[in-house]
């Protein structure tokens, strides 16, 4: 059996890499239900580089998940905190350390609404080759591929 009934994770999953992989692979490892929030192209608009449209990402996001004998859902979401900061049924969510510190702020939002805070599971830095962690903006810059090897 499962720790949690449901965990929220969440992100761009632009240039989708190993470390999105990691992060998405370990909320189905520890939850009955996951909730994928994917920012919306209305969120990333502000981004200063182009960022795949969300129906593109979204897709990538579905081949993934459908290995998982897991109950998703894949949402959009137009903000930092997607439902994660309102959900009840939510039990956990799914970091990296990169956003460790939106998790915290989503915990004191909802304790501040009455709602259990969610334990927060921070995943490690995926590498690449060089020792570096992976990024999309590391492949963006041509520096490594998705799977962290050096170009």
């Amino acid at each position: 059996m499962k720790k949690y009934n449901k965990v929220a994770v969440g992100g761009t999953f632009d240039k989708f890499h190993k470390g999105h992989e990691t992060l998405i692979s370990t909320a189905f490892e520890v939850a009955d239900n996951v909730l994928i929030g994917i920012t919306s192209d209305d969120f990333v608009k502000s981004k200063k580089h182009d960022i795949e449209p969300c129906n593109i990402r979204i897709k990538r996001l579905k081949k993934l998940v459908e290995k998982y004998d897991t109950n998703y859902e894949i949402k959009e979401i137009n903000d930092v905190y997607g439902s994660a900061d309102t959900d009840p049924d939510l039990d956990a969510i799914v970091v990296s350390h990169e956003t460790e510190t939106t998790a915290l702020d989503i915990n004191n939002i909802r304790v501040n609404n009455g709602l259990n805070p969610l334990d927060i599971i921070v995943i490690e830095w995926v590498l690449a080759a060089d020792g570096v962690p992976i990024s999309s903006t590391r492949i963006r810059k041509g520096e490594i591929d998705k799977k962290g090897n050096i170009l």
